[in-house]
């Protein structure tokens, strides 16, 4: 091992951050298990798993699950993908730490999850993802299960619908906000079934990652990647070569789980600190809504149509907002159901394309609101181990709530993340 090496090496004994441990001893590392929608549009899944592998060390990895996107269905071909790479820079990782996981048992825990949105229930059929959840969570292990969801919660859901004894072992961080729009009835399922499971819920605290804290230098978004990761071996190239700027909004799952006190989400470290979750916000019309309605930021929404006149057969209608297209559905009352969750601050407009006459070309209005930073001192009692982000505007990052607990430990968990990358290096 030359100098460099060893400076990187001893740079990982160090303590993550001045609220947070060193990495812990092999008897005691978090178990993990991670969904991710990795394959999809936004970049940001890709880079945190490049973070994820180079941290593999630091965690009992026991799953990486590939979650819904769209119409593509073998995603677990990108974790493989991702997997070769890491086996290229494996021997360098192997000589700073013997923990750092076999290629061939990385690609004997990637799992392919479930390749659609659930139905309107919130879950539908067992997949492989879900059962690996099942089969890690009763373990005889007495180390809680961490689930970090990066992407869609539909396994999570099923997991929790066949097994519901599972619930006391997990441990889940959500990164919510967009991926809570679109595994909408996933999210209402679980809320609605299972209030006591210990989450959560990331909506916008996790945009600390990018957003905020130190920008200058070879802290920047761009100026690290050029900084750092370009040239640190193959995972560096294709960190890069995804995009030549940091995002990684899914990475502060694991900066939470490797932190001092992840038992104590009030507590805060370099994935963020939280507050207990008042009742999770949810509001029916059975009118069209007009932009007088006001809504929680990031709530369950529920549009309820009954039109007039016959529906053709097997009729069809999708709620459209914001150049995006939810599919809605006819229930069991005989009304049409649409769900959506608004994702920022501001008035939105929305209409309806349907095969029914009296449905298509429906539309509405409402407005959404950041959730009133008093909500944190009303914990529900509905929901004892629900914790979310911090609504105070001392914690807000612009727009984004919680956000700059994160930020604040910006120059810690780049450098450190650095560190991590400068063994990859050529001599």
């Amino acid at each position: 091992m030359n100098r460099r090496q060893l400076l990187a090496a001893l740079a990982l004994s160090l303590p993550l951050c001045a609220d947070a441990a060193p990495p812990p001893a092999p008897h005691a590392l978090p178990r993990v298990v991670v969904s991710t929608d990795i394959g999809g549009t936004d970049f940001d899944d890709f880079q945190s798993l490049v973070h994820l592998l180079l941290y593999s060390d630091s965690v009992d990895l026991e799953g990486l699950i590939a979650s819904p996107w769209g119409e593509e269905r073998n995603r677990k071909r990108h974790l493989l993908t991702l997997i070769s790479v890491y086996e290229q820079d494996y021997a360098k990782l192997r000589a700073v730490s013997a923990r750092y996981p076999t290629p061939e048992r990385l690609r004997s825990i990637a799992k392919q999850g479930g390749t659609d949105l659930a139905s309107p229930r919130g879950w539908d059929q067992p997949t492989e993802g879900s059962n690996w959840i099942i089969a890690s969570a009763r373990r005889d292990d007495p180390r809680p299960l961490w689930v970090l969801l990066w992407g869609g919660f539909e396994d999570l859901a099923q997991a929790l619908h066949d097994a519901p004894d599972i619930k006391s072992k997990l441990r889940v961080y959500m990164i919510g906000g967009p991926n809570k729009k679109w595994s909408l009835a996933a999210y209402d399922y679980i809320a609605r079934e299972h209030p006591d499971l210990w989450i959560i819920e990331n909506n916008s605290t996790y945009r600390g990652w990018f957003v905020g804290g130190q920008q200058s230098g070879d802290l920047g978004n761009a100026g690290f990647v050029e900084r750092h990761v370009k040239g640190a071996g193959a995972l560096g190239a294709y960190f890069n070569g995804i995009a030549p700027q940091i995002k990684m909004g899914d990475t502060p799952s694991l900066a939470y789980v490797l932190g001092t006190n992840p038992e104590q989400p009030g507590a805060g470290g370099w994935g963020g600190r939280f507050v207990r979750a008042w009742d999770r916000p949810r509001v029916t019309f059975t009118r069209p809504p007009t932009a007088a309605d006001v809504v929680e930021t990031f709530a369950v929404m529920e549009l309820v149509y009954r039109p007039d006149g016959p529906a053709p057969a097997k009729a069809e209608a999708s709620l459209l907002v914001d150049k995006q297209e939810f599919p809605g559905h006819l229930g069991s009352d005989g009304a049409w159901h649409f769900l959506f969750s608004p994702k920022e601050a501001k008035t939105w407009s929305y209409r309806i394309r349907s095969s029914h006459p009296g449905l298509d070309g429906q539309g509405g209005g409402f407005t959404s609101r950041m959730p009133a930073p008093e909500l944190a001192r009303q914990p529900s009692a509905r929901y004892p181990n629900w914790w979310t982000d911090d609504p105070d505007p001392q914690w807000s990052e612009g727009p984004h709530q919680g956000a700059k607990s994160i930020s604040r430990w910006r120059a810690d968990f780049l450098r450190d993340f650095a560190a991590r990358l400068a063994p990859l290096r050529a001599d």
